[in-house]
């Protein structure tokens, strides 16, 4: 086990099939059952996926240049048990002309081994299929 606090999230009902989740540094996202323009939960897990890897991406690679377009495309496709399969996450990423762009365009391969292999907790955590506990708690 790690010694880093542990990470929480906490969701709360605004209407029927309607929520909002509030992270412990006070941002806010509004999450759905997909009647609205809200995300719902599988989006965010689909969001979760790229943005974790797009972050160690970005990091990695901008070091040599900034990107003139940087675009992550999470998708998987739902099963008749209510699972995701078939996930993949694209990167769509194009960097200036010349030495700096060229040494980004380099190192995007080895910065997506090294999310996926090592960096990117979500990836690795829907990979390893890690136990889900359900409790119910009083009020």
């Amino acid at each position: 086990m790690s010694d880093e606090p542990r990470k929480t999230v906490r969701l709360t009902r605004t209407g029927l099939g309607e929520y909002e989740a509030t992270n412990d540094r006070g941002g806010v996202i509004a999450l759905g059952s997909g009647d609205s323009t809200d995300f719902t939960p599988v989006e965010l897990l689909l969001v979760a996926l790229a943005g974790c890897s797009a972050v160690d991406v970005d990091h990695m690679t901008s070091r040599r240049a900034d990107p003139d377009s940087f675009e992550v495309v999470a998708s998987g496709v739902r099963t008749d048990d209510s699972r995701l399969v078939d996930l993949d996450v694209r990167f769509r990423l194009v960097f200036p002309a010349g030495p700096e762009g060229d040494a980004a365009r380099a190192r995007i391969p080895a910065a997506l081994r090294a999310s996926h292999d090592r960096d990117c907790t979500v990836s690795r955590t829907v990979e390893a299929g890690t136990p889900v506990r359900m409790v119910s708690e009083p009020a």
